[in-house]
């Protein structure tokens, strides 16, 4: 998980704070220096921790805090505010030409995940609406165009390429103008990778530039290179001029300091995160969403959002309407399993609940929870139709065959079969109206 060490610390600190009736000047110095050290071990840029730690120091030491009845929960205040300041205050939208045809060209080092990005950032466009079509730029990396070609397959956009040209520029002019011709609203551009003192190769891109007119420059980094990824947003910045930027591997990065000092250091907001391989991790930023993470206070918008995305109110009518008539099958069981995982699986769900620690679940347990998952799933799809819609013809015999037929023992056949009985009982509670009426506390949950 992202900024998952920082995270750690700075929460071990406010519990401290929390902890205490009056904060003295001697508390938030103490609690400063705890705070700095948490953002410099995170990997962020040193001046931006300095004029960080020193804003927020500044405000914590006004009467409104050393006064106050909460002063603990005032310094957590004060910090997410600065924090969400930090990188960038709100979530930085991509801009769309007012003609209705887009241009995205994006630029990056080698090895940054580039053109998967651009997949990525294809089937995001895809979702919202978009008609995109992808560019094949790069002209010097062995097989780029046939990556690209694999990419845009996987997410289903067709793929622009013309194998003989070797100038980049007229490539993307003459993919702008089969777009266009074709009725696409978007072209993403995958030039090649480059080093931003590379003089001739970022002249290369100014020409691409020159050339297309994009409408955004994005510039894709690796947040696993932490303040290398900063060094080379600015210096294609200085270059090129870039609109945004993409920070891949974000899930990889456990200290998350490129993403908090990017907004700063170059003045140019980060747009997207990757949050994961496949074509679906690509995530738009919010500043205050992920700061609101960073000190434990969950992320139940991007979970609500998870969870719209998933939703299918037409399946939803249906279970519903089988909970009325108590007709709920190990096959809706299964469907609502398979939900969870469409959301990124327990441990991304774990780290948007408010107040959840996401070291106090061990990587082991999430794991034994996802091969939980997988035997369910392999128990069920071992079945017959009839044996899924009514579970209570499962006798001895027939257990023995399913457990055959799937691997597990027995005994994980009948564990299965009680967790479906108790989540039947509990789901039919919840469509009950009498039970939202004692059970107050769960109203607007539901």
């Amino acid at each position: 998980m992202a900024f998952e060490n920082l995270s750690e610390k700075l929460q071990g600190t406010f519990k401290k704070l929390r902890g205490k009736g009056v904060l003295k000047e001697a508390d938030i110095n103490e609690a400063m220096r705890e705070v700095k050290l948490a953002l410099l071990e995170a990997d962020v840029n040193f001046k931006v921790v300095k004029e960080f730690v020193a804003a927020v120091k500044e405000k914590c030491l006004g009467a409104e805090v050393l006064e106050s009845l909460t002063p603990g929960q005032q310094v957590i205040k004060i910090v997410n505010e600065e924090l969400i300041s930090l990188m960038g205050g709100t979530g930085s939208k991509l801009t769309y030409s007012p003609s209705g045809f887009t241009v995205l060209l994006m630029v990056g080092l080698q090895g940054t995940g580039k053109t998967t990005t651009c997949g990525k950032l294809a089937a995001w466009l895809k979702k919202n609406g978009k008609k995109p079509m992808l560019c094949a730029c790069d002209i010097y990396r062995p097989a780029a165009i046939d990556q690209l070609e694999v990419v845009g397959k996987s997410v289903d956009v067709p793929v622009y390429t013309d194998r003989e040209s070797r100038v980049a520029e007229d490539i993307a002019l003459a993919a702008v103008k089969e777009a266009q011709r074709k009725g696409f609203d978007v072209l993403i551009v995958d030039t090649a990778g480059r080093l931003q003192i590379d003089d001739a190769l970022m002249e290369e891109l100014v020409r691409v530039k020159k050339a297309v007119k994009p409408h955004e420059i994005l510039l894709v980094v690796d947040a696993l290179t932490g303040q290398d990824a900063v060094n080379a947003a600015e210096g294609f910045n200085e270059r090129l001029g870039i609109d945004g930027i993409i920070m891949t591997k974000m899930d990889g990065d456990s200290r998350g300091g490129a993403a908090l000092s990017a907004k700063k250091v170059t003045g140019r907001p980060i747009k997207f995160i990757g949050m994961g391989e496949k074509m679906d991790a690509l995530e738009p930023f919010h500043p205050e969403r992920m700061a609101s993470r960073i000190l434990g206070m969950g992320d139940m918008l991007s979970l609500i959002e998870k969870a719209q995305e998933n939703f299918d109110e037409a399946k939803a009518a249906k279970l519903e309407k089988k909970l009325k008539k108590n007709e709920f099958t190990l096959e809706d069981f299964l469907d609502q399993m398979g939900e969870v995982r469409n959301m990124g699986g327990i441990g991304k769900m774990l780290e948007m609940l408010p107040g959840m620690n996401r070291k106090a679940v061990s990587d082991e347990e999430i794991e034994k929870s996802e091969k939980e998952f997988r035997q369910m799933e392999a128990i069920i799809q071992s079945m017959t139709l009839e044996e899924r819609k009514n579970p209570s013809i499962l006798n001895a015999s027939r257990r023995k065959r399913i457990s055959a037929g799937c691997g597990q023992p027995v005994s994980k056949i009948n564990s299965l079969i009680r967790k479906y009985e108790d989540a039947k009982k509990l789901m039919k509670q919840f469509n009950n109206p009498n039970f939202m009426k004692k059970n107050k506390k769960l109203k607007g949950l539901f």
